[in-house]
C-alpha cells in the first residue's frame, strides 16, 4: 500500500474560469479522427480520460490547474463523443478507447506519463494500465465502477440499483451529479447538463474495452494507483470502489463526503489536491 506522508504543492493556483480549456485539434489516427487538447510544455504529461456523460470539456476546471503545477495536460473526446468522429475507411470501427490513448501516445511520442480516468474513463484507464505498464508512471481512477464481468461485481451493481432512477435516461442527472451540488449551484448544473446531453454523437455506439476487466486482469497493474471516491456517488459508492480496488497490488484511497460521481466538477479544488498531491508525492 502506497502512503505518501509529505508532498511538494506548488503556489495556489488562480480560481479557473468555466472555460480553461486550451484550443484544441484533429489528429488523424487509424479509424478516428481524434479531438485532442494539449497543453503543451516540458512537463510530465497527464492524460485526462472523461466519463461516458462527458467530453474533454468535463476538464474545464483541471486543465489550468494542473498545468500550472508543472504537467503537460492532455485529453480527448473518445471516438463518437463531442468533436471526435469515427472514420471507416481509416481503421476497423468502433476500436477501443484504449487502442485510440495508445495511438495518440504514439503519434504524440509521449514519455511514460500519468493517466487519470473518471467513471467511464476509470473502465478505459484500468484496461489501458493492464495492457501497457510500461507507459505508465501513476494511475487515478475516480468515481468509477470498473466494468468488471465477475458474478460479485455483477450482482454488487443490482443491489445498489435505484429503483424507477437507474437506467432512466431523463432522470440520469440524478445520479451523475450529487444532492448538494445541484442545490448550491444551478448554474454549474445547467452547464453540465448541456455537455451530457451533447456528449453522445447520435447512434455513435459505445466502444469496448479491449479485454474485458476482471479481478484477475488488474491485479497485474504495475503503477502506484489513487482511488477517488465520492461519499455521495450513487453510481459508484465508496464500499463498490473498496471491493474492487483491493485487487490492486499499490492502491491508496481518497474520500471525498460530500461529492457525488462527477466529482471532479462538482468538487474541483478538493478533487485538484487530491490529485496534485499524489502526483507530486515522494515514494
Amino acid at each position: 500500500m502506497l502512503k505518501p506522508t509529505s508532498y511538494p504543492w506548488p503556489d495556489e493556483p488562480h480560481p479557473p474560469t468555466p472555460f480553461d480549456v486550451p484550443a484544441g485539434a484533429f489528429v488523424d489516427l487509424a479509424g478516428v479522427r481524434l479531438w485532442t487538447v494539449d497543453s503543451g510544455g516540458a512537463g510530465t504529461p497527464v492524460v485526462l480520460l472523461h466519463a461516458n456523460t462527458g467530453t474533454v470539456e468535463a476538464w474545464r476546471q483541471q486543465f489550468a490547474v494542473f498545468a500550472k503545477a508543472g504537467f503537460r495536460v492532455i485529453a480527448f473526446d473518445r471516438r463518437g463523443w463531442g468533436k471526435s468522429t469515427a472514420d471507416a475507411s481509416t481503421g476497423i470501427q468502433p476500436g477501443s478507447v484504449a487502442e485510440d490513448l495508445d495511438a495518440l501516445v504514439e503519434h504524440l511520442q509521449l514519455p511514460p506519463f500519468h493517466l487519470l480516468g473518471i467513471a467511464g474513463g476509470g473502465f478505459v484507464a484500468l484496461d489501458y494500465a493492464a495492457w501497457r505498464p510500461e507507459r505508465l508512471r501513476r494511475l487515478i481512477v475516480a468515481a468509477s465502477n470498473g466494468q468488471f464481468k465477475e458474478p460479485e461485481m455483477q450482482a454488487f451493481y443490482d443491489r445498489i440499483a435505484v429503483p424507477g432512477l437507474t437506467g432512466n435516461t431523463d432522470l440520469r442527472v440524478y445520479l451523475e451529479v450529487g444532492v448538494s451540488y445541484r442545490a448550491e449551484d444551478p448554474e454549474g448544473l445547467a452547464r453540465f447538463v448541456q455537455m451530457e446531453h451533447a456528449a453522445r454523437q447520435p447512434d455513435a455506439p459505445a466502444q469496448p474495452m479491449r479485454t474485458p476487466n476482471t479481478f484477475a486482469k488488474i491485479s497485474n497493474i504495475q503503477a502506484d494507483t489513487l482511488i477517488i471516491m465520492g461519499g455521495a456517488d450513487l453510481l459508484a459508492p465508496p464500499t463498490l470502489m473498496r471491493f474492487w480496488a483491493r485487487h490492486l497490488r499499490k492502491a491508496t484511497f481518497v474520500n471525498m463526503p460530500d461529492a457525488g460521481h462527477s466529482l471532479n466538477w462538482e468538487r474541483p479544488e478538493e478533487f485538484n489536491q487530491h490529485v496534485l498531491r499524489f502526483l507530486h508525492a515522494v515514494d
